[in-house]
């Protein structure tokens, strides 16, 4: 598969905000509130979506991890809240919900260690999403004093489990927004083996700041691997990441599709940020997108869109 033939199949999935619906608000209006990094799985009962809810800095952060269930894709129950205090973390990301080849659920939770700015990933199992406990969880991406590691990207396929995560660097504080998508894999989803950089920011460009891949979004039968990826090109637009769009035939080396000159998507507001894309396989046909997106008074909404 060519380059232009994977901007094209994986353009035809690019968000189109015009044809969105918002899906959760944000828990207040202005900067600094959030709802959005979604995580969604096709149940035998509905569509769960996990995702996280946030607060400005001194007023909460990443408080809450919620679950939801809907029947429509659009309109959710919460059938499961999780805070920032049963981690013991100073504030939650992303989380990444699914489903375990046994049968049971997975959710792993992205934590903010207090004080620091450095963050681990938690992992809790439950035979549903409602019943998640997290008294019960267990760190399996602990980072490192040089190293911070959220944001995963989990999927199960032939026996393995392969995990895309955002990885910043804690060396210098005033550096540690910058970020790398590594590449792991592993026997039981628990204990990991990393094996490098599958997508790191080009120097000049949009996402030279850093790359956070947030959806694999499928293999072609040649063995190509398409994802979706946050970028952003300095420090000021932390936290307002666009999309961008990458391939590759190994994945731990993705490729960037299309020059450097700008996102493959972005928001009409604010600093345009667009970030956290998932795309949901839909068990009748068809694919469900979910993503972040900053809205005019600078609160990001959570929204999703069908596609046939």
């Amino acid at each position: 598969m060519n380059t232009n033939s994977r901007a094209d199949w994986a353009g035809s999935l690019v968000p189109r905000p015009d044809a969105s619906a918002v899906v959760v608000n944000p828990p207040g209006a202005g900067r600094g509130y959030w709802a959005g990094a979604p995580s969604a799985v096709a149940g035998e009962d509905g569509i769960y979506l996990a995702y996280r809810l946030r607060r400005p800095v001194g007023a909460g952060r990443g408080y809450a991890v919620k679950v939801g269930r809907s029947t429509d894709g659009t309109r959710f129950e919460t059938v499961l809240t999780l805070t920032s205090e049963q981690f013991a973390a100073e504030s939650l990301e992303r989380p990444a919900l699914v489903r375990d080849p046994a049968g049971g659920w997975r959710l792993y939770v992205s934590c903010a260690t207090p004080g620091t700015k450095h963050w681990r990933v938690e992992l809790l199992r439950a035979s549903h999403p409602s019943r998640f406990d997290a008294r019960q969880r267990v760190v399996v991406l602990p980072g490192d004093d040089k190293t911070g590691v959220k944001d995963p990207v989990i999927r199960h396929q032939d026996g393995r489990w392969q995990l895309w995560a955002s990885c910043h660097p804690l060396t210098d504080p005033d550096e540690a927004d910058q970020m790398i998508t590594g590449y792991a894999t592993s026997g039981d989803g628990l204990d990991w083996t990393w094996h490098g950089t599958a997508l790191a920011g080009r120097p000049g460009a949009w996402d030279s700041r850093g790359t956070r891949v947030t959806a694999v979004v499928g293999n072609t039968a040649e063995g190509t691997i398409t994802a979706f990826y946050d970028g952003r090109a300095s420090a000021a637009e932390n936290y307002e990441e666009r999309t961008g769009i990458a391939a590759g035939t190994d994945p731990a080396a993705l490729t960037a599709v299309g020059g450097g000159g700008g996102p493959a998507v972005q928001s009409r507001h604010g600093a345009g940020g667009l970030r956290y894309v998932d795309v949901l396989a839909l068990p009748g046909g068809g694919r469900r997108l979910y993503y972040e997106m900053t809205r005019a008074d600078g609160a990001h909404e959570l929204r999703t869109e069908l596609r046939d």
